[in-house]
This record gives structure tokens, sequence and C-alpha cells, in this order.
């Protein structure tokens, strides 16, 4: 997201308290950490902010294939929450509107549409907060397409891409050598993923 600003800017986290009362339904409200974590820019506004599932559930055989990251995470699943303080992008550059989405686990499909188009299968899919009221069910790949279209406005779901974890420090925003600002964070299970930065090509 917001690729442009990718070199002209430093990021750096801070604690975030729970959404307040009324902004999220209820039964999301309650199913999440209540401390999340904020990017801030340079000039200390946020870029967005990210509360966990309070208990995500971690598969008993992670899966061990070099192209997923989290394969302790299953697909559909319910992971956190991420709000975008203003205007934002996804990893496909596409616009986001302020306000709350779900994230949600999934894997680009193995297929001739998507081959190649980045080392790592691990995506979050955004949907929007007020649409996703399944939060126990893992979706199907088709439930996902569907809300995190209605995240974008267009035919490609918005997303987020995972990224490779960094150290042991969470939460912590750090760029890498692509020129990307990768946020980590941890809950039940550790993940990382692309902030600032889009696919190229």
């Amino acid at each position: 997201m917001l690729a442009s600003l990718a070199f002209a800017q430093n990021y750096k986290v801070e604690s975030a308290a729970a959404p307040a009362a009324g902004q999220l339904p209820q039964p999301l409200q309650d199913a999440l950490q209540p401390q999340g974590t904020s990017v801030l820019n340079e000039q200390g506004s946020p870029l967005l902010s990210i509360w966990l599932r309070k208990s995500l559930p971690a598969k008993s055989n992670p899966s061990a294939s070099s192209d997923i990251l989290f394969g302790a995470l299953s697909e559909g699943e319910f992971v956190g929450v991420v709000q975008f303080s203003s205007t934002g992008a996804d990893f496909r550059g596409q616009a986001i509107k302020p306000g709350f989405y779900t994230l949600r686990y999934a894997l680009i499909p193995q297929d001739g549409n998507h081959m190649g188009v980045n080392s790592t299968r691990d995506t979050f899919v955004l949907c929007p907060a007020a649409a996703d009221n399944n939060l126990t069910a893992a979706l199907s790949f088709d439930d996902l397409v569907k809300l995190g279209r209605q995240a974008s406005g267009t035919p490609h779901p918005a997303l987020l891409v995972g990224a490779p974890l960094n150290g042991e420090t969470f939460p912590a925003v750090a760029k890498d050598d692509q020129g990307h600002w990768n946020l980590q964070v941890k809950g039940d299970v550790a993940i990382a993923l692309t902030v600032v930065g889009k696919w190229e090509g």
C-alpha cells in the first residue's frame, strides 16, 4: 500500500487502544485482544491499526510447504481487524476506504492466473467489518473473494500480503530488501504482513 511513500518515509509502531464502543459490531469487538498496534508515519499520523483475535486456532499439523509462511493458520480463518485511518491501498495498489476490515487468511491459488506473482502464497483478505459476521467459521475461498471485492470495489479482492518474520521483536515494523515495510505482530500465532508496498509488474 502507498508504494510511492515507501522510500520517503520511516515508520514506527505504538500500542493502540481498543476501538471505541459502537465502532464495531459487538461480537467482533468481543473477539479481539484489547490492545492493538498502530503503524505511524514520520509525522506521527496513523497509517493503520491492527488488533489480533483473542484466541486464534492453530492447526495441529502445520503445513511445511516452502511457499507457505504461516502453515499453522487455516485458510479462511478470521485473524483480526485492521483500521485504515485515511484512504489507503492494498498490495495490488487498489484504494481502500477509511474504516474497519476483518483480516482473513488465504493462500494465492496455484493456477495459471496467479503463478509467479509472489514467492510465497500467504495473504490476508480485507473484508468490510460490518459484512463479516461468521467469525468462528473458516470461510470458503469463494466467500472470501466476495467479501474482499466489497472492500476493494473491484473484481479483485482487497488483500495484504504475508511477509517473512524478522527477528523476535513484537510488535515491530521494518523495511525489507524490496523497499516494503512489513509489520509483525504476535498472538497465538506470529504473523507479518506488508503494510507499505505493492506488487510490481
